[in-house]
């Protein structure tokens, strides 16, 4: 999804200002999800900008004025698009030596990350919080389960008080704003040895636009904010933002600007001037750029009556015109539970497809039909592969008559996972006993078709297991 952000802060001054110099720290930084399509920043009055990185690598801006100048007001005022995908917070790996807590920083890292290991001496408040949650065990699943007690113990206010609360502050209040959240973490972190930063930034959510039943619904309209969270540095991963307000990992839609040992070298906008007597504007807008497919925003009303006045038309052309209309290929179906398996991106088949396939087929064969009958069969055979495709296939007649009337004998059940006897496990009687049904089968079959019952044995095509065998 292309947006387009605008985000303008304005002080408005009692009487005529001088302005020193000013930094601003409203870029986005280069470890951002979302892939930056352009950027401007507009300052006024007119001021001679100059940019630079602050030392951890931050975008900042340097605004000077000509001395003796004055203003009533200061506006600064981003405008930037971004490209916004959906990215995985959980996509990384971890040094196999800090893979459980605690462990060490390896080859000379906890020199690199020093400041950002300094820690206050924690106060008792603290000392007691982060013994809430066990220091030991899975390095992942202990980030995720502090960063989640920050959300549940400290509710979250809009506080519009300059400066962030001590982490004694916030434990002993149990409220504070997405800035006191962060601290509390990276205070949380440090004090046990965890490499860990404050950030500021951008906070995008995109209007919710699903409509898959029984599952929790997003914002309903696009949304931003400046927000702040927390960053911890775990190797081979590099630095993991946690945002404490939600307890969620950050993703796509955390834009940061300013990564930095500790909040008051993250403000969005630092200077200074003659008067201090200000009024302080700030406004934010999101507009979506272009027309990319939304194929999960159900159809309006209007648009929905519109595609079947549209429909009836070209039917009556078609009966106009004596033809009849088909409608061939098929669905092609993913996975929400397992999108990642082999299966459901580059193989054929497997145990997820399998298993999902025989649910879909037991579900349609309850609302479709009178006595279907399910066939596991060949499908279609693509070029390059030896062998066809399966497919299942489901069939009832349109008069009523059931065509299978013994749902018992119809093998709907999913296969047994990786690892559990299946097949294999089945005595020789069994298994003779399945030939005799399946022969059975195939003789009424023939004698109900008229036609001679000449049965042959099917074997699995060896040439496909002996190449991918050679090829290894």
């Amino acid at each position: 999804m292309r947006i387009r952000i605008k985000h303008e802060t304005r002080y408005e001054y009692d009487r005529e200002t001088s302005l020193g110099p000013h930094v601003v720290r409203l870029r986005p930084a280069e470890h951002a999800r979302a892939k930056v399509l352009s950027y401007n920043l507009g300052i006024g009055p007119e001021a001679e900008v100059r940019w630079q990185y602050d030392p951890w690598g931050n975008h900042i801006a340097r605004a000077t004025w000509p001395a003796g100048a004055t203003t009533r007001e200061l506006s600064v005022v981003v405008d930037a698009a971004f490209d916004i995908r959906p990215v995985n917070p959980f996509d990384f790996y971890l040094d196999d030596g800090c893979k459980q807590v605690p462990f060490r920083y390896p080859d000379g890292l906890a020199q690199e990350l020093e400041p950002f290991l300094l820690s206050v001496s924690p106060g008792p408040l603290l000392r007691e919080w982060i013994e809430t949650v066990p220091f030991d065990g899975d390095t992942i699943q202990y980030v995720i389960d502090l960063n989640g007690r920050v959300a549940q113990d400290v509710d979250y206010i809009i506080r519009n008080e300059a400066g962030v609360q001590t982490a004694e502050e916030t434990l002993e209040l149990g409220r504070g704003s997405c800035r006191d959240s962060a601290l509390l973490l990276v205070d949380a972190m440090r004090a046990r040895g965890l490499a860990a930063r404050f950030v500021s930034g951008y906070s995008i959510q995109l209007a919710d636009e699903g409509v898959i039943p029984d599952l929790p619904k997003g914002v309903v309209a696009d949304v931003m904010d400046l927000h702040a969270w927390a960053e911890v540095y775990l190797p081979g991963a590099g630095w993991i933002g946690l945002d404490g307000t939600s307890g969620l990992l950050c993703g796509e839609g955390h834009i940061p600007l300013v990564a930095t040992v500790n909040p008051a070298l993250a403000s969005p906008v630092d200077g200074t001037l003659s008067e201090t007597r200000t009024t302080f504007h700030v406004s934010m807008e999101v507009i979506r750029l272009g027309h990319e497919p939304r194929p999960r925003m159900p159809y309006t009303d209007e648009t929905w009556e519109a595609l079947l006045a549209a429909s009836d038309g070209v039917d009556a052309r078609l009966a106009a015109e004596g033809l009849t209309l088909t409608c061939g290929g098929e669905p092609t179906w993913t996975s929400r539970e397992n999108p990642r398996e082999p299966e459901w991106n580059t193989e054929a088949i497997g145990p997820t497809k399998l298993s999902q396939g025989l649910r879909l087929v037991s579900e349609l064969r309850s609302r479709f039909g009178q006595g279907p009958v399910v066939l596991h069969r060949m499908g279609k055979q693509y070029p390059g592969e030896s062998l066809p495709r399966w497919m299942f296939e489901q069939i009832w007649r349109a008069d009523g008559t059931p065509v299978w009337r013994d749902s018992a004998r119809l093998d709907l059940k999913s296969p047994p996972p990786p690892g559990v006897p299946g097949v294999a496990s089945m005595t020789r009687a069994q298994i003779d006993a399945g030939l005799a049904d399946g022969r059975r089968f195939g003789e009424a079959l023939a004698a109900r078709l008229g036609v001679e019952p000449r049965l042959h044995p099917g074997f699995e095509d060896p040439w496909h297991h002996i190449i991918e065998e050679e090829n290894l």
